[in-house]
């Protein structure tokens, strides 16, 4: 279930990491169903036809990630869970970042597979988890977490595959038109991860 409502910087062609992803996957003949915050920027989604179906929820707050997750769960299991949404501004950084990832994993009927979008900085993320409490939890903090959950449930969930995944700077719309990195091509390295296979877990 890839978030499809991120779009790139004025002046520049647009790049989306959870549309792209999920058209790809769409267009390889696998079954998706997609995310958006806002179900009015469906209208210029570009590939809506395409996809099984679509939930909303705004994942900065709380009773709407819960109201995602029951409409994910009208769909089933799923095969495969991407958690790509993202934003660096606070005070919904760790509420989008942590908690929503969390909270669907929770909620959600366990997947084949989990990807969660992780960033580099999460290197210099902090441990203390009394900056979420506070309210003082950086980005890189919030990148630590969700690589941390990631990387938790590849111990813990037999059956589920889980990774976290780092798409390097891309020039979204959060990545900014500095970024110097298009957008990994999804076809060749997340849709071809996505087909049917055994599942393994990570070793420890």
């Amino acid at each position: 279930m890839p978030s499809a409502g991120s779009c790139g910087p004025p002046g520049r062609r647009p790049r989306w990491l959870g549309r792209g992803t999920a058209n790809a996957l769409a267009d390889d003949g696998h079954e998706v169903v997609v995310h958006v915050r806002n179900p009015a920027r469906l209208a210029d989604a570009g590939g809506a036809t395409r996809w099984k179906g679509v939930v909303t929820g705004d994942l900065a707050d709380i009773g709407e990630i819960t109201g995602a997750a029951r409409q994910a769960g009208t769909y089933g299991r799923f095969d495969a869970v991407v958690h790509n949404a993202g934003v660096m501004n606070q005070p919904q950084q760790a509420t989008v970042n942590v908690v929503a990832p969390y909270l669907l994993t929770a909620l959600m009927d366990k997947p084949g597979r989990l990807i969660y979008l992780s960033s580099s900085r999460h290197r210099t993320g902090s441990t203390d988890l009394r900056r979420l409490a506070t309210g003082n939890a950086s980005y890189d903090d919030t990148k630590l977490w969700v690589t941390a959950l990631a990387l938790t449930l590849a111990f813990r969930w037999r059956g589920t595959s889980s990774q976290a995944v780092v798409p390097g700077w891309v020039p979204t719309r959060m990545g900014g038109p500095g970024a110097p990195t298009p957008p990994i091509p999804v076809r060749g390295a997340t849709s071809s991860g996505l087909q049917p296979g055994p599942l393994r877990r990570a070793s420890r």
